[in-house]
């Protein structure tokens, strides 16, 4: 009878050559493009043989698939939401959401950079979109729930998560400092307060 024999050290071995990995692809993804950018390519920055990257992250699509998994989970956006169900009134729930949508999006711009650039690419780009905003519609869901509740909303609940996206999700944050050059503090106080201004009437 074998016993299978379990290594801290090579596990940790593993662990580090998977991050070195999606942190190689992450750099060149951002700087040329999914479309230009080869399995080997990634294998040549992370040090690592092309064979290693197969069987450590998988494929292409597989390496960027992870990327934006790890990007999601590293939001914490079941925090933000926590905070604002404990907020009694429309100005504080919308300002806490403008602060944790802003973490999230300028915590992950590059990502999110990488995601915009590898859509019309990507084998299945309606499937990478879906993977990249199903969480975060689903966490503004909750947040349209919870102004539902204390009465603030005249839209139903679908309606709302709708706004709250237009108001704060990827193309609101992207526009505002990407491509207008704006500080992530003045599109803070600016998505926040034009969300106030919305449902407030």
């Amino acid at each position: 009878m074998t016993r299978s024999y379990h290594s801290p050290r090579r596990a940790q071995d593993a662990a580090d050559t998977r991050r070195d990995i999606l942190g190689a692809a992450v750099e060149l993804f951002s700087a040329n493009g999914y479309a230009r950018v080869t399995v080997a390519d990634i294998a040549k920055r992370a040090g690592v043989a092309p064979q290693t990257v197969y069987s450590s992250v998988g494929s292409k699509s597989e390496i960027l698939h992870k990327i934006i998994g790890e990007s999601i989970s590293r939001s914490d956006a079941a925090s933000t939401t926590a905070a604002i169900r404990r907020s009694d009134d429309l100005a504080t729930a919308l300002t806490l959401l403008a602060k944790g949508t802003r973490l999230g999006n300028e915590g992950g711009q590059q990502v999110v950079e990488v995601l915009y650039a590898a859509i019309p690419a990507h084998e299945d780009g309606a499937a990478l979109w879906e993977q990249s905003t199903t969480a975060y519609r689903q966490a503004l869901r909750d947040v349209a729930e919870h102004l539902h509740d204390k009465g603030f909303l005249d839209m139903d609940v679908e309606k709302a998560t709708d706004v709250l996206w237009f108001c704060f999700g990827f193309g609101a944050w992207r526009t505002l400092v990407k491509e207008c050059g704006w500080s992530w503090d003045e599109a803070e106080e600016w998505l926040a307060r034009q969300a106030v201004t919305i449902f407030a009437r």
